[in-house]
Parts: structure tokens; C-alpha cells; sequence
């Protein structure tokens, strides 16, 4: 039986990717310094420990006997765009730490293959409709924030941590990732959580507000499918980063649109200033299909999975104030 350590298994992608790791017959334990918050968690195993401490790094690593065959580096500071920009200390702070004494600690235990996740927040700002890049167009580098600034120096860390060690590191730069069981309140929640949250606590006919115009261009992943991306990814050949999404773009008005769709309502959209980001999103997944992975849910269909969770969510929260 094969033995993984996932870090950040009490977060989204963690928790689901704990999950899909069970699936298929492996031992897990799961280190982040808080649970799942929303369902128990699947692992074997669970370490309650803050992974900025290189101890505590170590002791995720430990096993009575051997050592894991993999190691899952997902736990990181960040949320949605209101998050990103107004904690840009604390993330390159506290991600930094995790990530510096966790391949240190995976290289020095011997550990053979290590997968780490980043994001494509490391890239430039984009034009809509400009054509798509590809991960070496990352360079030279001009990511918009601090967020995407850590993920790039940490995917350098992680490759020559890989060199030195003899270790195979697997790199995967996410697009935006939602689903079930996602943050969707109180101010790390991204785009797709955060207008189901509105569509839900608006009535028919209401209106949600919208920060910048709505024009700005994004792709979103099911959590299914990058659950699926990473497990290939980490047990392919590919040896240097590689970008995880959805071929499908659509601007922020057009997720607005999409929400109320699967909600039956109609929503009016108010454009309010606040936190965008880049113009627009638009990646070569040609890599990850070259082993074989393809995003098997359209925006439409991982939004009609993900709203109910959400609307059930908000009532009840709804159900407990009143």
C-alpha cells in the first residue's frame, strides 16, 4: 500500500484530493493546522500542526517505520482577489515559511516524489482574447500580485531542492478551482463561491453586486477535475511546471448570468469598484493533455453541483441568525 502525506488537507483541494488519494488504496495522512470544516476528513491520519514550523514539517514527514512514497504540498496563505490584496504580507510570509521548511524537510527525509501546487497567478496581465501562453511564457516574469510572486519563487525552490535531492518534484499551476465544500463567506472566498453566496441570499428579481465592470475574463475548475489533474500530473514524467484548467472562459458577468441560470432566478448586476486583478486569464493546457488529463465539467454543470451546496449553506446560516 502506497503511503501519502497531504499538506493543506484541511482546505479545499486538499480535503477532495485526500478523497481521491482513499480511492485509490493508499494510506493518507492529512497535515494542515486546522480540519475540514465542512465533513470529517477521509484521511488515515490527521496532524494538527502549523507547517511554518520546521518541526512540525518534520513530524508530517515521520512514519513509525519507512517513509512516504508522496508528498502533497497544497496548505498556503491565500483566498480570493479581496484577500490577495489586502493580506500581501501575510502571504508571502506565511507561505513562504510553508513551503521552504516543507521541501527542505520532504528532501531530507529521503522522500522520492514530491508534488507541489501553484498557481497561474504567476503570470502576467493579459489582454481579452490575446492568444494563449504557454508555461515557459512566464518568464520573463511580471506576475500582478504578491500571491503569484511567493508561487514563482517557491516552484524554483521546489525544483532545485529536486536537483540537489535526486527527488521528483511535480509542479501544477492551478486556475480558479471550486466546488463543494469551498470557502464561500467571510472574505478568502473566491468568484464562483462568492456569487453563489449572493445569488443564494438574493430574492427573484434582486441584484448581486459585482466588483469592476464584469468584463474581466477567468476560467474555472471543477474541483473534480483538478483533483484528477494533480494525480496525473504527480505520477507522470512531466518534470516542470504545468498549467491545470479549463479550456472554457467566460467574464465575470457572464458567471453572474450562469449562477442565476442554475438557480432559476433573475439577478440584476451592479457594478461596484473594488479588487479585479488582471483583464483576463488564457493558458495552453496542451501539456497536461499530452498525458492524457481533459476537464470533464463544463461551467454550467460544476456550477449546478456547487449552488445548492452553497444555497444550503446560506440557509442554513440564515436559519441559526434567525
Amino acid at each position: 500500500m502506497k503511503r501519502a502525506l497531504v499538506c493543506g488537507a484541511g482546505g479545499f483541494i486538499g480535503s477532495h484530493l485526500v478523497k481521491r488519494l482513499k480511492q485509490e488504496g493508499y494510506w493518507v495522512r492529512g497535515a494542515d493546522q486546522k480540519r475540514p470544516e465542512y465533513s470529517a476528513t477521509a484521511a488515515d491520519d490527521f496532524l494538527q500542526a502549523d507547517l511554518r514550523e520546521q518541526g512540525n514539517c518534520q513530524a508530517a514527514l515521520t512514519l513509525p517505520k519507512g517513509t512516504f512514497d508522496e508528498v502533497y504540498q497544497l496548505a498556503a496563505d491565500m483566498g480570493g482577489m479581496g484577500f490577495i490584496h489586502s493580506a500581501e504580507c501575510e502571504i508571502m510570509r506565511n507561505s513562504a515559511l510553508v513551503n521552504i521548511n516543507m521541501i527542505d524537510a520532504a528532501a531530507r527525509a529521503g522522500i522520492g516524489r514530491y508534488f507541489f501546487s501553484s498557481s497561474v497567478c504567476i503570470y502576467r496581465d493579459m489582454e481579452p482574447g490575446e492568444p494563449e501562453l504557454t508555461e515557459e511564457q512566464a518568464f520573463p516574469a511580471l506576475p500582478d500580485n504578491e500571491y503569484g510572486w511567493e508561487k514563482l519563487y517557491a516552484e524554483r525552490t521546489a525544483l532545485a531542492y529536486g536537483r540537489r535531492f535526486d527527488m521528483q518534484v511535480r509542479i501544477a499551476r492551478f486556475q480558479n478551482c471550486y466546488g463543494p465544500e469551498g470557502t464561500w463567506t467571510g472574505g478568502r472566498e473566491k468568484a464562483p463561491a462568492a456569487i453563489c453566496r449572493k445569488v443564494a441570499e438574493a430574492k427573484d428579481g434582486g441584484s448581486v453586486e459585482v466588483w469592476g465592470d464584469g468584463s474581466a475574463i477567468r476560467s474555472y475548475t471543477y474541483v473534480d477535475d483538478m483533483v484528477d489533474g494533480i494525480y496525473k500530473l504527480t505520477h507522470s514524467d512531466l518534470t516542470v511546471a504545468t498549467n491545470i484548467g479549463s479550456p472554457e472562459y467566460v467574464s465575470v458577468d457572464e458567471l453572474v448570468r450562469t449562477v442565476a441560470d442554475v438557480a432559476g432566478k433573475r439577478i440584476r448586476i451592479v457594478h461596484i469598484d473594488g479588487p479585479v486583478g488582471v483583464r483576463s486569464r488564457n493558458f495552453s493546457n496542451e501539456r497536461i493533455y499530452s498525458i492524457g488529463w481533459r476537464s470533464r465539467f463544463s461551467l454550467r454543470d460544476g456550477i449546478a453541483r456547487t449552488y445548492p451546496w452553497v444555497e444550503e449553506q446560506v440557509r442554513t446560516g440564515q436559519r441559526l441568525a434567525g
